[in-house]
């Protein structure tokens, strides 16, 4: 389990084994400090992408965690193996918050949060069954790992108005895409450190900067600096691969007081 602090060595764990709920979305799974669920929009478009959303509800004074906690917590995960019909699922993430708990700094949500779930049809014109392993991290004093497995056929209800909504909404929320005058660029690196350029809106007085660590790459949080008139981030590269990934890149999302943005960097 990765990011885990000695504070997190009395875990309780939550464990439940859903049995088939054929419709588009599913029942709440009760946890302690919270509760989760999905939710689907029923059909797939054209291409067989299917939305959908991981709802997370937080009791007051709960936490949970974004892509890349940090120093510490339990990153939400989803395999959808034993789906039927399902070749992939990608899951979108709201801007996050860096907290600092005394232990550890890590990044996060102290609220309930919705996240967006791409499904990918293998065939559009054929039914699919969504049976998904959910593991993720809700904290107060102690973490408390949270497993549950979600089954639903999304046709079954296609016209859920409530569901869509859900779904809807939920993808509003996400940050907007990086573009050339907002986003985050490396201008820098060595072996331990690399040196993110931040392009800001206009009036912006506070930058955040999360960079997630995939594929073997472990990042402590970034520093920020103000260089020539310029906002750029320190970021301590405590890990990497031997060798880098033949493809893909690394999520970050940059928090500011006027919005958020998310990209993806290439591999140092």
């Amino acid at each position: 389990m990765k990011h885990v602090t000695a504070a997190a060595l009395a875990l309780v764990a939550a464990a439940a084994w859903s049995g088939p709920a054929y419709s588009s979305s599913t029942e709440w799974f009760e946890a302690q400090g919270g509760r989760i669920r999905l939710v689907t929009t029923g059909m797939p478009d054209a291409q067989g992408r299917l939305k959908g959303v991981l709802d997370i509800h937080l009791n007051p004074g709960w936490k949970t965690y974004w892509r890349d906690p940090g120093d510490a917590g339990v990153p939400p995960s989803l395999n959808i193996s034993g789906s039927t019909n399902v070749s992939g699922a990608e899951v979108s993430f709201p801007a996050p918050q860096r907290h600092d708990d005394g232990y550890s700094l890590w990044a996060g949500y102290d609220r309930s949060i919705a996240l967006p779930i791409t499904f990918h049809i293998a065939s559009p014109d054929k039914p699919a069954v969504i049976s998904a392993d959910v593991f993720l991290g809700i904290c107060e004093a102690i973490c408390i790992p949270v497993h549950a497995n979600f089954t639903l056929d999304p046709s079954s209800a296609p016209d859920d108005l409530a569901d869509a909504t859900s779904v809807a909404r939920a993808i509003q929320a996400l940050p907007m895409a990086a573009r050339s005058d907002f986003g985050a660029t490396i201008v820098g690196q060595d072996d331990k450190t690399l040196l993110v350029a931040a392009d800001l809106p206009f009036g912006a007085s506070s930058a955040e900067l999360f960079l997630a660590g995939d594929d073997g790459y472990v990042f402590a949080a970034p520093k920020r600096n103000e260089k020539n008139g310029k906002t750029v981030f320190s970021v301590e590269v405590l890990d990497r691969p031997a060798l880098n990934p033949a493809a893909g890149g690394l999520h970050y999302t940059l928090v500011t007081d006027r919005g958020a943005v998310s990209g993806i960097l290439p591999y140092p």
